[in-house]
């Protein structure tokens, strides 16, 4: 910065000592996630062949279903599906609910409305074919309160339409209220599990992975999806997304994915390397990304901009 105007390097210098007790924190939990990704990869026994990938059927696929077994360990799931012909994370969301959902089921989303390419995948914009409402499936959600889960409301929702799968969007999306962290998550959880048992709760975890100690799959969670091409790709990975939860419900995305009788299959091309070097980096790519935003917001607002978060 030995170019720059003096007031801000004396600014930035001011920044940098706000932040050190939240830049300790972050690089706690770096240790922390990458301790657990370790102790995966050594349980998995990864070798260099298995970066290799496959074509084809993608039969005997040594490097995916370690990739696989990594993901379920560290998120503590029965079950993963880890593979690159997800586009997107929608495509995950979608894959796991149209796997789990049958005409006449009701999805009910906790978090208020979802964001806008959720809200076609649902039916609620006009769209030529494919969406879970031309299947009959039907859609609920409660509105937020203070952006906040109104939980009295939501339990009225519950007790009346009993829905098969109710889900929780982790992140802000495109709106301005704030992402939920891991332990507002596990009330959710918690909340409709004490109303509702045998209801799937699923969680959108994008843009999640790794942005704290615990995930929500800790906490009672049956589902949850996300996309490799944001944290959990670590920067690197081009393309994929990833299923994790309970055996049965894991398998039943798979069938939507691929086909009943193809669950084995599936060519990972040239991904494995990206996939899991991407998976490996994780926790320090995902926390310096954070303490980029954490930086920039307190030295914006030292500037004297508005910012969110601060």
């Amino acid at each position: 910065m030995y170019n720059y105007p003096k007031e801000l390097r004396d600014l930035v210098k001011t920044v940098d000592q706000q932040i050190a007790p939240k830049f300790a924190e972050l690089d706690e939990q770096v240790v922390y996630n990458q301790a657990k990704v370790l102790e995966a990869f050594k349980h998995a026994n990864v070798a260099e062949a298995d970066l290799k990938g496959t074509n084809g059927y993608g039969d005997d696929d040594t490097g995916r279903d370690k990739l696989e077994a990594i993901f379920a360990e560290v998120f503590q799931t029965e079950a993963a599906l880890v593979r690159p012909q997800f586009v997107s994370g929608t495509h995950t969301l979608v894959t796991a609910m149209r796997g789990n959902l049958q005409a006449g089921d009701i999805l009910t989303y906790l978090t208020g409305m979802p964001y806008d390419t959720l809200q076609t995948v649902i039916g609620l914009t006009p769209h030529k074919q494919g969406t879970l409402m031309q299947r009959g499936i039907s859609f609920s959600y409660v509105p937020l309160k203070d952006n906040q889960v109104d939980y009295k409301a939501a339990k009225e929702v519950l007790l009346r339409d009993k829905p098969k799968m109710v889900a929780i969007q982790r992140s802000k999306g495109y709106s301005t209220r704030p992402s939920y962290n891991v332990e507002q998550i596990k009330e959710m959880i918690a909340f409709v599990k004490d109303i509702l048992p045998e209801t799937i709760v699923f969680i959108d975890n994008c843009y999640g992975e790794f942005s704290e100690k615990h995930e929500p799959t800790e906490y009672g969670a049956d589902l949850m999806a996300g996309s490799l091409i944001k944290n959990g790709g670590g920067g690197i990975a081009k393309t994929g997304g990833y299923i994790v939860g309970k055996k049965e419900l894991v398998e039943n995305a798979t069938y939507e994915l691929l086909a009943p009788g193809c669950e084995d299959e599936g060519a990972t091309l040239t991904n494995m390397q990206d996939f899991l070097q991407g998976f490996f980096i994780a926790p320090n790519t995902v926390v310096n990304a954070i303490k980029g935003m954490v930086f920039s917001s307190a030295l914006l607002e030292k500037m004297g901009l508005e910012v969110a978060p601060k």
